[in-house]
């Protein structure tokens, strides 16, 4: 009888489509062999970019980079005996597992390549005027290619953590059930998606490790046959990995206590984290339930077009310059006969006062138009915005002079019935097996109740300062929603926290969210609460209605707002 498998060790090379061209090379030699190295390539935003690369080019649809990646790195990979898993394939796939057996026979590399497919619901017809239309599938068709032996796996659109849980499924032999499992798999995967933002990217605590985060080092997962893992980094790079970060990253892009994926809903409301040694965290205790009935549906489309133009303000009557460059351009806009369906003014107060450069004595006043035709967004604001030039506010000038303007796209999430979505997993031989039925149980996605947060009683002096001196926060997007994480920095500071950052309170602090929907949630174990806002970001990133269209930053605003803090927290 054989005794229990040794971790899986996984580790991740890529957060993004864009992200650092090296890490691939640097995972593969920076430190004992991993067994599987995955990549994420793919977001909202990619896919719409990879769906107009196939508007010009049908062959095209896939992460490119990734290629030139492979072509480095296959020869590597099969030395050290690790297996690469990546969603690089987006909206083709089989096209880019074809490429990469081109590449290995042109290299050499002694590998066999299968791919996933199934995810894309365009052909169906079911969502009329969608650029992409594309389901998230699980971990069974990566587990499948795996078990056949194959040591390159592409997909397109799974779950960004299914890179990580399909693989640990296929190691450990776990079934459909394991849901305690394959929730630690998944939250291990969530942890690793993004790169280095779980390795001291992105923190808010960064100040204290300054020095180590000039070029953190990516993020790997020892992951054992409960489920629990540990995350950690391969020895010698730059970064850190400690508690904070971890939790950082676990309520980056999350919701409610309920983390609904196609292979298992994650309870993070059950996660628990451990410092056990030098860049290294345990996570362990984590619970699942039963999978949705329904998958999510990203969906884009082409929304029309933008353009924008900045106009810069330099030195005093700040506030009338602008009015009187905005009322111009309004009348300009009108008298074309064509002003663009949706105008958007934003001052941003970057001067200062009796400031030594020019730059610092000026503010930005920042103009963004989108409208379905071209012309009313290019042609017509070009136009108004260059007759200015010698008839408007003293110093007139803008950063750059507007274009044509640009396509944007708008994403929307559906969900539709996971039996009507297939499932296949393509083989190194070719074969085609569908994994796409489960005839175990689903569960409806619901909320959890909130906890009762933990008694606090407020007593002692208080003093004004920023919110971020007593908790770490983290925000992000999902479609035209933002998510804030926040999380106390000490086991004394919850409690407060607890009590004292509610809807109401978040409103006052966030004034853009004020006559939104927020809903809050409770996660004890981590010290911490995650804020949805909805429609905050518009209809999503790619059609950058807002100055910050991904939230990156709104976590940081948060911190910089002043509250009356306990002195006994400072």
């Amino acid at each position: 009888m054989s005794g229990p498998k040794t971790p899986l060790r996984i580790g991740n090379a890529s957060g993004f489509y864009g992200d650092r061209f090296d890490a691939m090379r640097e995972m593969l030699t920076g430190g004992d062999p991993l067994d599987v190295l995955t990549g994420d390539y793919l977001a909202e935003l990619t896919l719409l970019i990879l769906g107009r690369d196939r508007l010009k080019d049908p062959a095209r649809g896939y992460a490119r980079t990734f290629l030139r990646q492979a072509e480095e790195c296959l020869g590597l990979a099969a030395d050290r005996g690790t297996r690469i898993v990546v969603n690089a394939g987006g909206l083709n796939p089989a096209g880019l597992a074809d490429a990469v057996r081109e590449v290995a026979a042109r290299t050499g590399a002694p590998v066999r390549v299968a791919h996933v497919e199934g995810d894309d619901l365009l052909p169906t017809g079911r969502f009329p005027g969608a650029l992409t239309a594309n389901a998230y599938l699980g971990g069974a068709g990566i587990a499948a290619c795996l078990e056949a032996g194959a040591d390159i796996v592409v997909t397109g659109r799974v779950t960004d953590a299914a890179l990580v849980a399909g693989p640990a499924a296929w190691y450990f032999g776990w079934g459909p059930d394991a849901y305690d499992r394959l929730a630690g798999a998944t939250v291990a995967g969530h942890v690793l998606e993004c790169g280095t933002q779980a390795t001291g990217g992105n923190y808010s605590q960064f100040a204290a490790h300054a020095a180590d985060l000039r070029r953190p080092g990516f993020p790997l997962a020892e992951i054992h046959e409960d489920g629990s893992a540990v995350i950690t980094k391969h020895p010698g790079t730059g970064g850190l990995v400690d508690v904070g970060t971890v939790t950082a990253q676990l309520l980056y892009e999350t919701g409610g206590a309920r983390y609904a994926g196609p292979d298992v809903t994650v309870r993070l409301d059950s996660v628990r984290l451990a410092q056990q040694g030098p860049d290294r965290v345990l996570v362990h205790g984590v619970r699942g339930e039963a999978p949705p009935p329904t998958l999510k549906t990203g969906l884009n489309r082409l929304g029309g077009f933008r353009n924008e133009v900045v106009f810069v303000l330099t030195g005093l009557d700040i506030d009338r310059k602008a009015a009187l460059v905005r009322a111009q351009m309004d009348a300009a806009l009108d008298a074309a006969g064509s002003r663009p369906a949706h105008v958007r003014w934003e001052l941003a107060r970057t001067d200062h006062p009796d400031a030594a450069t020019e730059e610092t004595a000026s503010a930005l006043l920042r103009l963004v138009v989108r409208d379905p035709d071209q012309d009313a967004v290019g042609r017509t604001l070009s136009g108004a915005a260059v007759e200015l030039a010698l008839g408007s506010y003293p110093g007139f000038h803008v950063t750059a002079p507007p274009g044509r303007g640009a396509p944007y796209g708008v994403f929307e999430a559906a969900h539709v019935d996971r039996a009507d979505v297939p499932h296949v997993a393509v083989l190194p031989d070719g074969t085609r097996r569908d994994v796409s039925a489960y005839d175990g149980p689903t569960r409806p996605l619901e909320p959890v109740e909130p906890p009762e947060p933990p008694p606090y009683t407020a007593s002692g002096p208080t003093r004004r300062a920023p919110l971020g001196h007593v908790v770490g926060a983290r925000s992000g997007d999902k479609g035209g929603d933002a998510n804030i994480g926040v999380w106390a920095l000490t086991e004394d500071a919850w409690p407060w926290l607890a009590h004292t950052l509610t809807v109401a309170r978040l409103r006052e602090l966030l004034p853009e969210t004020a006559d939104l929907t927020v809903t809050r949630h409770l996660l004890p174990h981590l010290r911490a609460l995650n804020f949805t806002v909805e429609g905050l970001l518009g209809e999503g990133v790619a059609a950058q209605a807002r100055f910050d269209p991904q939230a990156k930053g709104l976590g940081e605003w948060l911190r910089s707002r002043h509250l009356d803090l306990p002195e006994a927290l400072l």
